[in-house]
């Protein structure tokens, strides 16, 4: 490929062009790679014939000039707020103003609204009010149904509602833009759009028909907001209908009119993962434009990476992969991965170091069930939580090869693993099950040819409540899996480091336990750097806990740091360790009365709390 996607009238004029079929408006700059949104949906409708433009980032403060420079399109604009939500995007778990954008060049901040998808859909709507707007990415994929959302503190309505979009796309969009741009071609979207998989709609609410159809009516936006309980009968019902690997019609109601989501598309085979891979379309670097403004910081980020697989069967709490990605895993073949290596290897800007060969989790390269036919009837929102399904399949054989055949490639020097690994899926007391599966074969290629230094894990916590509010392994499981990497390292005579992520006031998560995280950390030498404050993001199961007080599962009531004061006071115990916490933590644990882990964290010879002076 030797073009970028237009995004000025000088390159349209350039490309002969008097408009473009479709164009795609960005919270993100654009940036030409498959890691970025924007750029992986204009390349799926370039390849079905089609001329895409995009608006990267436009100004939506001024005349609006952005987003008449290029015109309307022929079939319709397709607006994203970019890879991540832009209220994420924007702001910390204390809802301040973050200082910094990795989607912009210079990493320079502002350059996209709050609620970008909203924003956007409403001023195209306004300019253009004849030509149909098609949303999709992160933020329109997890606010497709009712949602609460904790910058505004407010129950909202499906992001349908608010954008006034005709349609939404949600999920990893290559299959559903297809279709979608197929029926505004033929003229038969509106006829059509109830058979096209992983979009939604607003349409007219008609019990009856419901009632007479297999579809999961939720209870309607407007008794949610009288009522929280049943927001948590939604959320379960929601959760367990997107486990399933064969989904039913969702319908919630709003008014006379009714949110429409269609069931999505069957999990991606590896020869369609294969087809749909766009390394060989695309420039692999931000648009020139940018030159004179600075680094793409995310782009800096994972320029040197591989995605070789999408979707997630770890059923995290606080995480949103599953419910866009999907539960179930699709893999690239061994020879496509190996193509985007050699095609990596020849960019200028390559040095020798693949930074990453993974995705969601590094580890779960061509996993899956057994018994598809177990899985057809599974709701279960994690395949290795509680425990480990004993229909899953979970050989690490084959990226062990696949990390080997990637290392032999002439111009790569080495290839480390960023994108961190579950470690519970290489511990098992049997060893036969390990030698099948190649468990430590498979860590010890990492530990010996993988490791920068550093691994990264995420035990998220120490506590085993609120462990278990995580759908996270106990804490005795990562200990576990540190003893066996200390010793791996030692064998090969290597000084690497275990680094674990930890999350503190997550639902369920008391000051009290994280007085125990802090001492558990420090009596296991272990450092708390890489952490997290909890942020509540649409459509997760730790978020409804968050937002109702109690599990919506077992209707148990779950403690909820909900002042900044006490996230702070929570986030504060990761830097037990740092002399200027020493009186505040202190004083907070000593008013919950936790002053044996006062003494633990700073044993009693060096504990002197702070007296008044006498005068």
């Amino acid at each position: 490929m030797d073009h970028f996607l237009p995004i000025t009238q000088k390159e349209f004029q350039q490309l002969g062009w008097t408009e473009a079929d479709v164009i795609l408006i960005s919270g993100d700059a654009y940036v030409d790679h498959p890691s970025f949104c924007t750029a992986v949906i204009g390349r799926t409708l370039e390849r079905q014939g089609l001329k895409v433009a995009i608006l990267p980032q436009p100004n939506w403060r001024d005349d609006l000039r952005d987003f008449k420079k290029l015109g309307k399109p022929r079939l319709f604009f397709g607006i994203t707020a970019g890879n991540m939500d832009s209220m994420v995007n924007h702001y910390t778990a204390n809802r301040r103003l973050r200082s910094d954008d990795a989607y912009t060049p210079g990493g320079k901040a502002s350059f996209r609204p709050d609620y970008a998808t909203v924003v956007y859909s409403k001023i195209v709507r306004s300019l253009y009010p004849d030509v149909p707007i098609v949303i999709g990415g992160v933020e329109a994929s997890m606010r497709r149904l009712s949602h609460y959302d904790y910058w505004s503190d407010t129950l909202k309505p499906s992001i349908l509602v608010d954008s006034g979009a005709d349609a939404l796309i949600y999920g990893m969009g290559e299959r559903p833009i297809v279709e979608l741009a197929k029926a505004f071609e033929a003229g038969e979207w509106r006829d059509r759009r109830s058979e096209i998989p992983q979009i939604a709609y607003l349409d007219k609410f008609d019990n009856q028909d419901v009632k007479n159809k297999d579809m999961l009516l939720l209870h309607a936006y407007e008794k949610e907001l009288k009522d929280k309980r049943l927001y948590g009968e939604n959320f379960v019902a929601f959760e367990k209908e997107t486990n399933k690997k064969q989904q039913r019609t969702m319908i919630q109601p709003y008014g006379d009119r009714c949110v429409v989501v269609n069931p999505p598309f069957p999990p991606v085979t590896t020869e369609e993962m294969d087809q749909q891979a766009l390394f060989g379309d695309m420039m692999y670097r931000p648009h020139p434009k940018y030159d004179k403004r600075g680094e793409v910081p995310a782009f800096e980020m994972i320029k040197n990476s591989i995605n070789i697989h999408r979707g997630c069967f770890g059923g995290c709490s606080f995480c949103a992969i599953a419910a866009h990605q999907g539960k179930f895993i699709c893999s690239r073949s061994e020879q496509s991965v190996l193509a985007e290596v050699e095609h990596l290897v020849h960019q200028p800007y390559f040095k020798g170091h693949i930074s990453d060969l993974g995705g969601p989790s590094a580890n779960m390269y061509k996993m899956g069930g057994r018994d598809e036919r177990l899985c057809q009837r599974c709701t279960r929102p994690s395949c290795i939580f509680p425990s480990v399904c004993r229909n899953l399949q979970f050989s690490h054989k084959p990226i062990t090869a696949l990390y080997k055949k990637a290392s032999q490639i002439a111009g790569v020097k080495q290839i480390t693993i960023g994108s961190g690994i579950r470690y519970d899926l290489l511990l098992n007391d049997d060893p036969a099950v390990d030698r099948q599966n190649g468990l430590t074969d498979y860590l010890r290629q990492v530990v010996n040819h993988h490791v920068s230094g550093r691994l990264k894990v995420a035990p998220e916590h120490t506590e085993a409540a609120v462990l278990d509010k995580m759908r996270k392994p106990h804490f005795d499981r990562f200990m576990l899996f540190l003893r066996k990497f200390n010793e791996m390292n030692r064998q090969s005579g290597k000084n690497q480091q275990l680094i674990p992520y930890f999350i503190s006031s997550h639902p369920g998560c008391s000051l009290t336990d994280m007085g125990r995280l802090a001492v558990e950390a420090k009596k296991c030498h272990l450092q708390t750097d890489q952490v997290q404050d909890f942020t509540p993001t649409p459509m997760t199961y730790s978020t409804a806990m968050y937002y109702l007080g109690y599990d919506p599962y077992t209707m148990e009531k779950v403690e909820v740091a909900r002042k900044i004061d006490d996230k702070k006071a929570q986030h504060l115990l990761f830097f037990y360790h740092h002399k200027e916490n020493k009186e505040l933590i202190c004083k907070l644990l000593r008013q919950r009365g936790e002053v044996g882990l006062i003494r633990q964290l700073y044993p009693q010879n060096n504990y002197r709390p702070s007296q008044p002076r006498k005068r």
